[in-house]
């Protein structure tokens, strides 16, 4: 994975081809990376459990998951996978651009369905499991898409859009009445991108909790209160946590001098950086690199 995936708040990265806008990747936790970050970006996403067991979170609000359960994620939608307790965790992710299913901008079931339903208009269940009475048929839409791009037949992309298409109706049809998010909440999710925006194009600056209490109107106590809220651990612990993940890759990625690094990732104390990489991954920088 590159540097990019690993910016907690939009990713950048293009997922997908101009041409058929549908891909797909096989990921693990923790043997490819130990957790995606909390990040969002302007695709639609689906992650469907293939084995073990993990951890989603979407707005911030976490749920764990097991083989066979697939996480709808909105564009937009804040979320994070992780391991839960030393549990692995096989997993497809899905990504796609709503463009495929738009035809133009008349498009009926655009106006009436797909754009409303991308917007977060039309409710629906966000974790499908088999406890939700059409799982198994949105199961079987995924199982059915898998098989079309694992085999590419000639027109495949006509058989993969109409399973999408039946596989929203399936969601729109079957929506649960939710209540709308309150103006508290919806403010809340704003004020943690523009958080996590701030610490992806920042992280290698001095950050303090005086800027961020500043970023977001709040006194320097209800800003470590509210971030604390609703990211479960303290602002310095996550701004560090960043700054190691950022590091790790380019220890793996480049030839540059240890210091060099620290500093690239916003570390301006050696002596500090080398013992909570330490701390984190079990050996020194140096080692870490010679593995």
């Amino acid at each position: 994975m590159n540097l990019n995936e690993y910016q907690n708040y939009r990713e950048v990265k293009s997922h997908t081809t101009a041409g058929f806008p549908y891909n797909t990747y096989l990921c693990s936790i923790p043997k490819d990376f130990p957790q995606v970050p909390l990040h969002w970006h302007a695709e639609l996403e689906l992650i469907v459990i293939k084995k073990g067991r993990g951890i989603v979170s979407v707005d911030l609000e976490k749920r764990s998951v097991t083989s066979g359960d697939i996480i709808l994620i909105r564009p937009g939608q804040l979320h994070s996978i992780e391991q839960d307790q030393g549990y692995f965790m096989e997993y497809e992710n899905i990504i796609m651009k709503p463009d495929l299913l738009i035809s133009g901008e008349n498009d009926l079931c655009a106006i009436r369905f797909i754009y409303p339903f991308i917007n977060g208009e039309i409710p629906s269940d966000t974790y499908l499991t088999p406890a939700v009475s059409y799982y198994k048929d949105v199961s079987e839409c995924i199982r059915q898409i898998d098989l079309l791009c694992d085999t590419k037949t000639e027109g495949y992309q006509l058989a993969v859009k109409g399973l999408l298409f039946q596989f929203f109706f399936l969601l729109i049809s079957n929506r649960q009445k939710k209540e709308t998010a309150s103006v508290s909440r919806t403010k809340s999710l704003e004020k943690m991108k523009t958080i996590l925006k701030y610490v992806e194009e920042h992280y290698d600056e001095h950050i303090t909790i005086d800027d961020m209490a500043a970023l977001t109107y709040y006194s320097k106590s209800h800003f470590m209160k509210f971030f604390k809220q609703h990211m479960g651990t303290g602002f310095i612990d996550y701004l560090n946590d960043y700054r190691l993940t950022m590091a790790e890759r380019l220890l793996k990625s480049s030839d540059s001098p240890v210091l060099e690094i620290a500093a690239q990732s916003g570390f301006d104390n050696l002596s500090y950086f080398n013992r909570i990489f330490k701390r984190k991954y079990g050996i020194s920088p140096g080692k870490w690199r010679t593995q």
